[in-house]
């Protein structure tokens, strides 16, 4: 069964000493301490694959707003662990004593939900009565409650009001359709927050069943935050040249403009009008079981007929309204029996919480074969 407390529940059943009921469950999740709360239980042999964490944290609103073209929320939670990954070199950041707040920032298009992996960094200040407090820039991130966000751990200085800026820097990847000249301006959200310990010990915390088992916890749905789901492959246009798996990332290859094809899905002549004459390769990359974008790789492909190699190009990361955000490049021609190899140069370069920092590192190449 699934156990839900509090961190106000926690500190209590310890501060009293009463381990039994809810202590004892606690005990058995490695609670015997207040300062195992720093670092809580994590799954002993965890797979090289998304799993189910040992324990979840819940989050609470600090508020949403729309500035410019970026809808922006701002969610918080307790300071929690996480990793950061340079090239495929981990780094496990753990919470500090003087950490007081995760702070989360979600940053969508207002216009069509799509959320926005910004290459340009998204950055966090914390001011009170005009003074900065604080001010670090979040890291992308993928969470199996928030799905794509921008957050880190920060010291405050103690409860009451503050005013968190967050500051966009813009969108520099390639952008198409709809899409193409938007998210270039640096914009800024602002929001007026009081940071009270009593709410924040109130924010839900989740033992999940079978922690360490191949899956993952549905994300969070509050109050419309798009969590940067990808599309559904069924949606996207052109001709679908198969779902293969990579270090546990789902990718589905596709073409469009195939030379030969049949052209018979309904977005495939609009979206050949929309990337020119020649065939345009693309993969959607996701995560399993939430089917959350998996951004900020570096993809190279490799298109061969006959046996012979007729095409070798970088995927370029690339932004549109109906494709989301994808990998793609154009070749002079696709024929049906042709054979994409696609390798993955750079896994994302992501933050990852519980559940995901053991996934998309060791990534081979994928095959897909253009149908006949």
């Amino acid at each position: 069964m699934v156990s839900y407390f509090t961190r106000r529940q926690v500190l209590g059943t310890l501060g009293s000493g009463a381990l039994a009921g809810t202590a004892g469950c606690l005990g058995t999740l490695g609670f015997e301490t207040q300062s195992a709360w720093r670092d809580p239980p994590l799954v002993e042999n965890r797979p090289d694959a998304v799993y189910v964490p040992a324990i979840t944290e819940g989050m609470a609103m600090f508020g949403r707003t729309t500035v410019g073209p970026y809808g922006v929320a701002l969610t918080y939670s307790y300071p929690h662990r996480f990793w950061t990954l340079t090239g495929t070199e981990f780094s496990k950041t753990v919470v500090e004593s003087e950490d007081s707040v995760h702070l989360m920032a979600s940053l969508w298009d207002a216009e069509t939900n799509t959320v926005l992996p910004v290459d340009s960094g998204v950055t966090v200040e914390v001011t009170r009565d005009g003074e900065l407090v604080t001010q670090e820039v979040a890291y992308p991130m993928l969470s199996q409650q928030m799905g794509m966000h921008y957050g880190s751990n920060y010291a405050l200085d103690g409860e009451g009001d503050y005013e968190v800026s967050v500051r966009v820097g813009g969108v520099s990847l390639r952008r198409t359709g709809a899409f193409e000249g938007r998210f270039e301006t640096p914009e800024t959200a602002t929001f007026d927050v009081t940071f009270d310990t009593d709410e924040l010990y109130d924010v839900p915390i989740e033992s999940p069943e079978n922690p360490g088992s191949r899956g993952a916890i549905p994300p969070m749905e509050m109050m419309g935050i798009p969590v940067g789901r990808a599309p559904d492959p069924e949606s996207l246009p052109g001709d679908h040249l198969g779902r293969a798996t990579t270090g546990d990332a789902v990718f589905h290859a596709f073409a469009v403009g195939v030379d030969g094809g049949d052209g018979a899905d309904d977005g495939a002549d609009e979206a050949a009008a929309r990337f020119g004459d020649d065939p345009y390769l693309y993969v959607s990359a996701r995560t399993p079981y939430n089917g959350i974008v998996l951004p900020m790789m570096g993809l190279s492909a490799t298109l061969s007929r006959d046996g012979e190699t007729v095409a070798e190009t970088e995927l370029a990361r690339t932004l549109d309204p109906e494709l989301g955000y994808h990998y793609g490049a154009h070749a002079d021609s696709v024929e049906p029996g042709d054979e994409l190899r696609v390798a993955v140069d750079v896994p994302p370069q992501v933050a990852r919480h519980d559940g995901y920092e053991t996934a998309f590192v060791e990534m081979g190449p994928t095959t897909f074969t253009v149908p006949e």
